[in-house]
C-alpha cells in the first residue's frame, strides 16, 4: 500500500477490509495535544506531529494502518497559556478506549498508542492494562510509554546532525520540535521569534516539577531549551530517530 492510503480515514471501507484480509492488521494511533508551544510555534504542534509520527511509526513496524490522531490531550501543566486547550484523563482514557475498542471489532490484531505530547505518556502508561481488558481477546493494545527515553531519542538526532546545539534540546518548543515543524509545517513557524527558555536536562525530577506546579512556573515563556538553529536537516532526524527508537519498542 502507499504512503498516502495507510491513513484509514481516507479509505473506503471496502479498501479497510481488504487491508485486513492482506495482513494490515496493526493500527498506530497518535494522541497529541493542543497547547501553548513558546512565542514561535503554533498550538497544533503535537497535534500535527501526532500525525507524522504515526505514518513513520506504522511503515516500520509494516503492515500497519494509521488511525486519526487523538488531537486534543492532557495539558493541564500548559494552561496558565491562553490558548492551551485540556481534557481530563478520564476523558482521555474513554477516547483510547472507543479507539481501540471499535478497531478490534472490525479485526484489527493490534493497536499502538504512540503519545506526540509529553502530557500524555503517564496517563496512556495508567490506562494500558484496562484498554487490554476492554478490546476483543484476540486483540493486543500497546503503548510507547518512556518519555525520558522519547526525549533521548531526540537528543542523539540532534547530536548526530549539529553537535553543537545539543544542550539546545530541553524537550518543548526547543531546537528539535521546531526543527521538525519546519518539516511538517514551516508556513507556521515564526522563526524570527525563537529565543532560549529554560536550558536543562529533562529527567524525571523536571518532568515531576512541570506536571506538579504547571509549566509556566518553570518556564515563563513556555520554552524547555532553545530553538535557535532549527533546520530542515534537524527535523528529519529527530523525526527519523523518535519513529526509530518508538518502533524499535513496540517491536519488542
Amino acid at each position: 500500500m502507499s504512503q498516502q492510503n495507510l491513513l484509514l480515514e481516507e479509505l473506503t471501507s471496502p479498501e479497510v477490509k481488504r487491508a485486513l484480509q492482506d495482513g494490515y492488521t496493526t493500527v498506530v494511533v497518535a494522541v497529541g495535544a493542543v497547547e501553548q508551544h513558546g512565542p514561535h510555534l503554533p498550538l497544533l504542534v503535537d497535534a500535527v506531529r501526532g500525525d507524522r509520527l504515526a505514518l513513520e511509526v506504522a511503515h516500520r513496524l509494516g503492515d500497519a494502518l494509521v488511525a486519526p490522531t487523538i488531537r486534543v490531550g492532557c495539558s493541564e501543566h500548559h494552561m496558565a497559556f491562553p490558548g492551551t486547550l485540556s481534557i481530563r484523563q478520564e476523558t482521555l482514557e474513554a477516547l483510547c478506549t472507543d479507539y481501540a475498542v471499535s478497531l478490534s471489532r472490525h479485526g484489527f490484531r493490534r493497536v499502538c498508542f504512540v503519545p506526540s505530547h509529553g502530557g500524555n505518556f503517564a496517563p496512556l502508561a495508567d490506562m494500558l492494562d484496562d484498554l487490554r481488558l476492554a478490546v476483543e481477546p484476540d486483540c493486543e493494545v500497546d503503548a510507547y510509554t518512556d518519555l525520558v527515553g522519547f526525549m533521548q531519542c531526540w537528543k542523539s538526532a540532534v547530536a548526530s546532525e549539529a553537535p553543537e546545539f545539543v544542550t539546545r534540546v530541553g524537550g518543548h518548543a526547543d531546537i528539535a520540535e521546531s526543527s521538525e515543524m519546519l518539516c511538517i509545517r514551516p508556513d507556521l513557524v515564526r522563526e524570527d521569534l525563537a529565543e532560549e527558555g529554560y536550558l536543562a536536562d529533562f529527567d524525571d525530577a523536571l518532568s515531576e516539577r512541570i506536571f506538579r506546579d504547571g509549566f509556566r512556573a518553570v518556564t515563563p515563556n513556555g520554552v524547555l531549551g532553545d530553538a535557535q538553529g532549527m533546520s530542515l536537516k534537524i527535523g528529519e532526524r529527530c523525526i527519523e530517530y523518535a519513529a526509530d527508537g518508538m518502533a524499535a519498542a513496540l517491536r519488542k
